[in-house]
């Protein structure tokens, strides 16, 4: 089950994580974000012990959006302590999103 990341809880959950990130930035008007919602649910089952991975709903949460310059979605967007490492726009199987983080798990 991924993680409901929101303003509130975003320092905590994603900067301050000791484990890789995945953000899937979202919303439930949009239609590749449907698509992609399943791969990244699939994906916190397979990496739940190695990686924290979780959802921003863009339309609750504006501010973490805005701070990362969010302008299309969904957007996957990698942390690694803290930062930014790596980001997805659009809908892209799970072979190119699981190819991402484990490159983050080096």
């Amino acid at each position: 089950m991924s993680i409901e990341f929101t303003d509130a809880n975003f320092e905590a959950e994603v900067l301050k994580s000791t484990k890789p990130v995945i953000v899937d930035f979202w919303a439930e008007w949009c239609g590749p974000c449907r698509m992609v919602g399943p791969v990244v649910e699939e994906l916190a089952k397979e990496y739940k012990d190695q990686a924290v991975i979780g959802k921003l709903n863009v339309d609750h949460n504006p501010q973490t959006a805005i701070t990362y310059g969010i302008r299309n979605i969904p957007a996957i967007l990698f942390f690694k302590d803290g930062q930014v490492v790596d980001r997805q726009v659009g809908a892209v199987g799970k072979n190119v999103l699981q190819a991402k983080l484990e490159s983050q798990m080096k």
